[in-house]
């Protein structure tokens, strides 16, 4: 009998694990809580549905063997709610988060959210912020001069306060493009979400390479209890040991 796997996706590893588990036989299905990004769609069927209500949630893990949380390492209720509803559900649950980055010079700091970092900002600092839009009202009382807000999506949405300029870009970014735009808006402080991996890295090179100062907003803390996993290859070897 077929292996069926839910996989909670939005993690740049989500898609390796769903190929790697296809090649090997497993039937896989994923949940999204946004619209995936980017020009590498999932390569399973993937659905969007919310995460607010973990009796639904169980219920629909029925019929599935095990569910592997490889969410966005800032999606804290997709993770809190997927293994909630996989124990209520009676499956076998792993989470998947990849090791943050260090704090790698004397000026870069680690905060527990966009709120603890506000008394960090000197008044006057052109502060480049890779947050995300839903950050914003936790930046009320501002005290720089400029919040420039990346933004990897276009749209025409009009920001709540005066002093954010939305800086929009579509990745992959490398560190020179990175470097150049921080020169070019003169941006003295970086704020950015730590999410460990290559592919979000670049800006803290940038950054690190022109001694600008940096605050990490640390990840939200893991399930209780849960099991997990810091590598995709450990993943698909529990995967294979269920």
């Amino acid at each position: 009998m077929t292996c069926r796997i839910l996989l909670l996706a939005g993690s740049a590893e989500a898609r390796r694990i769903a190929v790697a588990l296809q090649a090997r036989g497993v039937e896989v299905k994923a949940l999204v809580s946004e619209p995936p990004r980017g020009p590498d769609p999932m390569p399973v069927p993937c659905r969007l549905t919310g995460f607010d209500d973990v009796g639904r949630l169980a219920g629909e893990m029925a019929g599935f063997d095990a569910v592997i949380d490889a969410s966005h390492g800032f999606d804290g209720q997709m993770s809190r709610a997927g293994h909630a509803a996989a124990a209520r559900a009676g499956l076998p649950f792993v989470g998947l988060t990849r090791p943050g980055w260090g704090l790698e010079a004397a000026n870069w700091r680690e905060v527990a959210d966009v709120a603890a970092a506000q008394p960090l900002i000197s008044p006057g600092m052109r502060v480049f912020s890779a947050t995300g839009w839903a950050s914003l009202p936790d930046y009320a009382g501002f005290p720089g001069a400029r919040l420039l807000l990346r933004q990897t999506t276009h749209h025409d949405r009009v920001p709540p306060f005066d002093f954010v300029d939305l800086i929009f870009g579509d990745p992959p970014f490398d560190a020179a493009q990175e470097r150049a735009l921080f020169r070019d808006l003169g941006v003295d402080l970086l704020i950015c979400r730590n999410l460990g991996g290559r592919p979000s890295r670049p800006k803290l090179d940038a950054a690190k390479a022109l001694g600008l100062p940096v605050i990490l907003i640390a990840r939200p803390a893991l399930p209780e209890g849960a099991e997990v996993l810091a590598d995709v290859d450990a993943v698909l070897d529990w995967a294979a040991a269920l």
